[in-house]
């Protein structure tokens, strides 16, 4: 199996945060509100970043 138990958990909590971000974004409803200007971008660009990790990521073989 390409990913194992560890990368779809981590998949899972960056996906989360995009939901998160997104909705936030969403349920604020103004383009110059203070979660669409300064808490989404760092939050959806850390989120994209970590579901990046979680594919590239594989543990240590011992």
């Amino acid at each position: 199996m390409p990913l194992g138990r560890k990368n779809y958990i981590f998949l899972a909590i960056g996906v989360g945060v995009l939901i998160v971000s997104y909705t936030g974004m969403y349920l604020e409803k103004s383009v110059d509100g203070f979660f669409s200007l300064n808490v989404a971008p760092p939050l959806l660009l850390a989120a994209y970043a970590w579901i990046a990790y979680a594919i590239l990521y594989k543990e240590k073989e011992t």
